[in-house]
């Protein structure tokens, strides 16, 4: 049987799924609900100082579909910004969830004056939280006009922070940045006890009956299964750069995700759109699938294959770029659906006899009618 538990800056926990802050996050009563699907942690939804943040509007969520061919992505699209506490309530709410539970739990702060980050940290450490996680992306959005010197500022967040409390102190990091990896060292330079990479993205939609944004008329957050590629190219860039622990955030979907994201490096992984669109019993999906890769792979603990990937990838110069495949049509399968055909680029596709053949002197290898098939009737094969 696999041991999933993990030592995450000084904490242990039974696994690494931890529920990333958010609604689901709110209240000592919802804490419960993710405590009692499986979560190893959670982090509370953050604290944050402006008042009018503290209040979503409604609507604040939607799920957008963007349609490319047959090919179909996610998106969760929401402005949902604080809790609705005072910091003395979230304080509260925080030794509440304390008794109700027997996992960590990370506080989230997001303040803009050094009064409230000192207040906000003592008031949470005193309540009995397990870590800060520090949200110092500057005012929701603001670092994408920049307006904010994001490496600087988290960085001083950090060690300010770290100077009022004697608990773990972790800055959440924005993925809108030239180098997370040179701000991930910045940041462990300040005293930081890990980091999490990353918060969401902030973007943008538009509805073009209206000619104006969706929803509530800003910005808003976005994320889902798109955003793993990203979290695992900088994790698997920091990680082994880094002496501190990193919590994976963004893209987090199935048990496969998570063992992915430790492959690259991380030592914990934080989920939320899974949790908001798939329920609480997602959570425990996440800690099934996890366990049952280490199962099939013969993995006894996380730390047997935290990070094996790092060292296998390859720079660019040292890719191989011989062609050494070709595509072949499987008419037994083929609807001639004609996909191949329009997407090739290269004309190697024939269908002048009525069957779809590829003529392999033209074919560059590339895959992307494999990838395209709704039949699975094209493989590639060796040269």
């Amino acid at each position: 049987m696999a041991d999933l538990r993990t030592e995450y800056v000084g904490l242990t926990l039974r696994n690494p799924v931890v529920v990333a802050s958010a609604g689901i996050t709110e209240t000592a009563a919802r804490i419960k609900r993710a405590a009692d699907a499986g979560a190893g942690a959670v982090v509370m939804k953050s604290f944050f100082e402006p008042q009018y943040a503290r209040q979503s509007p409604t609507p604040r969520f939607r799920v957008l579909k963007p349609r490319i061919g047959r090919a179909r992505a996610l998106t969760l699209y929401s402005f949902e910004q604080a809790s609705p506490f005072s910091e003395e309530e979230y304080a509260a709410e925080i030794a509440r969830s304390k008794k109700a539970v027997s996992i960590p739990v990370i506080a989230s702060l997001s303040c803009l004056s050094d009064e409230m980050w000192r207040r906000a940290a003592r008031l949470v450490a005193e309540a009995g939280a397990d870590a800060i996680e520090c949200n110092a992306s500057c005012p929701y959005g603001m670092h994408t006009l920049g307006a904010c010197d994001f490496a600087g500022e988290s960085a001083r967040v950090t060690a300010l922070v770290k100077g009022e409390v004697a608990i773990p102190v972790i800055p959440k990091m924005t993925p809108q940045l030239s180098d997370p990896v040179a701000v991930a060292l910045g940041l462990q330079a300040a005293g930081a006890n890990g980091v999490v990479m990353f918060n969401r993205f902030t973007g943008l939609d538009i509805d073009l009956e209206q000619e104006r944004p969706i929803m509530h008329g800003g910005y808003a957050g976005h994320g889902g299964p798109w955003a793993l590629q990203y979290t695992l190219r900088w994790i698997a860039a920091a990680s082994p750069r880094l002496g501190i622990p990193v919590a994976a955030s963004g893209g987090v979907g199935s048990g496969e995700d998570v063992a992915k994201l430790i492959l690259a490096g991380a030592t914990v992984t934080e989920t939320c759109a899974a949790v908001v669109l798939g329920g609480y019993g997602a959570i425990r999906k996440l800690v099934n699938g996890l366990e049952d890769f280490m199962v099939a792979k013969g993995y006894k603990t996380l730390a047997e294959f935290r990070g094996k990937v790092c060292d296998r990838i390859l720079p660019s110069e040292e890719v191989e770029r011989r062609r050494v495949c070709v595509a072949r049509i499987d008419m037994a399968k083929c609807s001639r659906c004609d996909t191949c055909f329009k997407v090739c680029i290269y004309d190697a596709v024939d269908k002048s006899t009525g069957d779809y053949i590829v003529t392999r002197d033209a074919c560059s290898g590339c895959g992307l009618c494999v990838e395209l098939c709704p039949r699975d009737a094209i493989e590639l094969t060796a040269l």
